[in-house]
């Protein structure tokens, strides 16, 4: 096909001319996003997304090298767009992330904080009622820490009854909040 038949079937949207656009530039168009991209996938992306738009478009073309050199721009620009756009993700990704770690780190502080002032408060209740307790606080059931203490199980009750209303007149909203956070329960 002569290249002035050629661009009067583009402007015309003639199937026979975009076959031959295809056969005739898809190969160096992606050859020419690699450069840019370099990605196989995304440069076949980036070259399909140009002749979509030249089909989809009203533009008229003068002339096969003003068409080819306009083939060639709108590859580069959307290689730079596609690139510019990856740079966006990227930053994004690593303020998500920075936030994440500050995040973490606020959370990780606050939780100290708070098993600080619940073992503050268990240091200020009586021996026995703190013994109950720091083993309650391990994960020791009523039976184990009966034992543990030569202590009735009933004992053991009682103790940890008083020691989480201590702690609750002690800590104040605190207290439901470890609660909430499953740190402490009954």
């Amino acid at each position: 096909m002569q290249p002035e038949e050629f661009i009067d079937q583009i402007n015309r949207k003639q199937m026979p001319a975009f076959r031959e656009l295809f056969g005739s530039f898809y190969r160096y168009l992606v050859l020419y996003a690699m450069r840019y991209v370099r990605q196989q996938e995304v440069s076949e992306d980036i070259v399909q997304e140009v002749f979509i738009a030249i089909w989809e478009s009203d533009k008229k073309y003068n002339s096969y090298h003003g068409f080819r050199a306009f083939l060639y721009d709108s590859v580069k620009n959307r290689c730079l767009n596609y690139l510019k756009h990856q740079e966006v993700e990227r930053r994004h990704a690593e303020i998500l992330l920075q936030e994440q770690d500050e995040e973490d780190e606020d959370h990780r502080l606050m939780r100290e904080e708070m098993y600080r002032a619940l073992h503050r408060a268990v240091d200020e209740l009586p021996e026995r009622c703190r013994q109950v307790f720091k083993l309650h606080l391990q994960g020791k059931k009523n039976e184990e820490i009966a034992q543990m203490l030569e202590l009735s199980v009933e004992t053991v009750k009682t103790q940890k009854k008083k020691a989480m209303y201590f702690l609750r007149e002690r800590l104040g909203r605190l207290y439901y909040l470890l609660m909430i956070l499953n740190i402490i329960d009954l």
